[in-house]
């Protein structure tokens, strides 16, 4: 499973353990800077080591990815898992949402004042 090189491609590797669905969804993702290797930014040919540090910008947040093993070919969730290890800080939580029935029509006055101090509108 692991590729006998010193090396493999960036976006080859993060396709292989699963951070992109496809190859290419990993090549674009570099191509838009959003693709880090030790702090600069990644081209989609340049290439991993291991213990290399890779920042990937997916949905706004930054992962923060240390690699353990090459891998080449895309294999399973289990598989993958030890071949690199996550050192992203947990997120945190959102506060309150505000939710309105889909179909509930206009906010009533006092509806609409309480979604403006949940907001902080006032």
């Amino acid at each position: 499973m692991s590729n006998p090189a010193s090396a493999v491609r960036v976006d080859a590797w993060l396709w292989a353990i699963r951070v992109f669905k496809t190859r290419s969804a990993a090549t674009t993702a570099c191509r838009a800077g959003h693709v880090r290797v030790n702090g600069e930014r990644a081209k989609a040919a340049q290439p991993v080591h291991v213990g290399d540090e890779l920042r990937v910008r997916i949905d706004g947040f930054d992962r923060i990815l240390i690699a353990r093993q090459l891998l080449t070919k895309r294999v399973g969730a289990q598989v993958a898992a030890p071949a690199f290890e996550d050192r992203t800080p947990p997120r945190e939580p959102i506060a309150g949402v505000a939710v309105r029935d889909r179909g509930a029509g206009r906010p009533t006055k006092r509806e609409r004042r309480e979604i403006d101090r949940f907001l902080g509108r006032e």
